[in-house]
């Protein structure tokens, strides 16, 4: 295949004629391809996934991580082992396209494969990799660690997919109208063109910037001189690189430059956009934030069977489907954990990234009040957790391995390891509730009970993100009601949630599911039917053509 001049390689939908560079540092397009670590690799595997179903003009530029993100293995006694095993693709094309990257004064080779789009159903995806014979073996380890926790090569990491993202534009000869960074750690790559253009306007002019942190300590910031010595401002002089990206202490702070540098930008929720809009209003120079709401993509998540029965009034066979596709996700449970659960029981399932505000084990926090709840022989419980922590992120996995040594003691109880694509699509089809409780308004938008309700499973959340546009709380989920959470402790929130989870579960929930299954039901087929129209991806990229791309 000829990579020259390169055009998508499939008929572009004239309402989608813009052609898009789309930059993340992860991507969750499916199971085989381990280059992902959380959501913001599901949203950019669904956003291309919709692209290629809507027929847009968008190519995807990313990382093929060596050794993936970590894989999740077990101690002799249960708990986690953090495991690097290197991948293997028979199905990425080698390119044949290398070029250089300077990071630290040194020239690092850089190779593209790419991943045509009849292979999984997306906009082509090009992977860039340091992993080469001519690169010594610190430049090589770039592209082996998804987020590797030494900085140095982080920032290298960055410099890879902003850089090196431009780079292979130009080597394909791609022109896009419009680079779009799915969060700053691409922004290298603005500070490339400013160098070639020597005009902020003219960069600005072809930027557009996702933001996803709804804090500003929690952006990526880094020492502005070591940036400076690894060549993440393509030699553009510090003074300058100050005024875009300058922070307290020297500090370079990639979403500020990302916001000024950007013409215009989007947060993930309606909610999140507030937040942002409030957050960044101190600085000055930074664009326009607007709110474009995360979506999964439907085609991909949904359980077919299931939305054919309902939609032709089936109940009966609906009711059969949810509870087939329960058995069959409790033997991938059984493997993984040891519990064989019974698909008739009411079933909790907690799994996204394990991360200190998510919350993991909020459910299990007085854990006599937990252990009585599992313990009701009226309405009986089980209760599955799974996630991926961080891998030197300490407490968020004591957190999970207390997890796994309660679940020792609890026949009613499992955690699995090994949470990925084919393991997050079954826990969605086990769960009747998703249970989603981060701190209110830490999650930007969330997006696991998108893809949960598609497979039947109903939302139980604390008021957050894309939950904001979506509970109408009895209707199609249940929601912690708001309090004056600002005006709370840390301790405090969490008893409030906490108490209030409890309350909602065991007064509402549990009666409904064991009592008036009729409603619960229906409760089922709202969530499906309203999250298909409003949180299918396939809106989210229309809405990217329509507010962000647009002149």
């Amino acid at each position: 295949m000829d990579f020259t001049n390169f055009k998508v390689p499939y008929h572009v939908d004239h309402r989608y004629e813009k052609r898009i560079a789309y930059f993340s540092m992860e991507y969750a397009i499916h199971q085989p391809l381990k280059i992902y670590s959380g959501g913001l690799g599901f949203l950019s595997g669904s956003h291309l996934r919709s692209a290629f179903e809507l027929r847009q003009n968008i190519i995807g530029i990313g990382i093929l991580w060596k050794y993936g993100y970590y894989d999740q293995g077990r101690n002799p006694d249960q708990t986690l082992n953090v495991e690097w095993n290197e991948k293997v693709y028979n199905f990425l094309v080698d390119t044949n396209i290398r070029f250089e990257v300077t990071i630290h004064d040194s020239p690092v080779w850089v190779k593209a494969y790419y991943l045509p789009p009849d292979i999984f159903k997306t906009a082509p995806l090009f992977l860039l990799s340091t992993d080469l014979p001519e690169n010594d073996h610190v430049s090589q380890t770039i592209s082996h660690k998804l987020y590797d926790a030494n900085v140095a090569t982080k920032v290298a990491q960055f410099i890879l997919l902003g850089v090196g993202g431009m780079k292979l534009c130009e080597a394909l000869n791609f022109n896009p109208e419009l680079y779009h960074l799915n969060e700053a750690h691409g922004i290298s790559g603005a500070f490339y063109l400013y160098k070639k253009a020597n005009n902020l306007e003219a960069v600005r002019k072809k930027i557009v910037f996702t933001t996803h942190t709804p804090e500003e300590a929690g952006n990526e910031k880094h020492d502005i001189h070591l940036c400076q010595k690894m060549g993440y401002f393509s030699e553009v002089d510090i003074e300058e690189v100050k005024k875009l990206g300058g922070a307290p202490g020297d500090l370079f702070n990639h979403s500020l430059a990302a916001l000024r540098m950007a013409r215009l930008a989007n947060a993930v929720s309606q909610l999140h956009g507030e937040v942002s809009r409030a957050m960044w209003s101190k600085f000055e120079g930074i664009c326009e934030i607007k709110s474009i709401t995360n979506a999964q993509n439907w085609n991909y998540w949904a359980d077919k069977e299931l939305y054919n029965y309902m939609e032709a009034h089936n109940t009966p066979a609906f009711i059969d489907r949810k509870q087939y596709i329960k058995r069959r996700a409790f033997d991938i449970v059984a493997d993984n954990s040891g519990k064989l659960f019974n698909p008739e029981v009411f079933t909790i399932v907690w799994a996204r990234r394990f991360a200190g505000y998510k919350r993991a084990s909020l459910l299990a926090r007085e854990i006599d009040r937990f252990k009585q709840l599992l313990s009701n022989k009226h309405y009986p419980i089980q209760v599955i957790w799974a996630g991926k922590p961080y891998p030197l992120d300490y407490p968020a996995i004591l957190e999970l391995n207390e997890l796994i040594n309660i679940s020792k003691e609890l026949p009613n109880v499992a955690v699995c390891l090994g949470y990925e694509l084919t393991l997050s699509r079954y826990l969605k089809q086990a769960a009747d509730v998703w249970l989603n409780n981060p701190r209110v308004p830490r999650e930007a938008s969330g997006t696991s009970g998108i893809t949960a309700t598609m497979n039947g499973a109903v939302n139980f959340s604390t008021n957050d993100g894309w939950i904001r546009e979506f509970i109408n709380h009895g209707n199609n989920g249940f929601v912690v009601p708001l309090a004056d959470y600002a005006s709370m402790s840390v301790h405090e929130q969490d008893e409030y949630d906490f108490n209030k989870i409890y309350e909602i579960l065991e007064n509402q929930i549990l009666p409904l599911f064991y009592e008036n299954k009729e409603v619960w039901h229906q409760i089922m087929k709202n969530a499906m039917r309203d999250v298909r129209w409003q949180f299918d991806s396939n809106r989210m990229v229309n809405d990217y053509y329509e507010i962000l791309y647009k002149e």
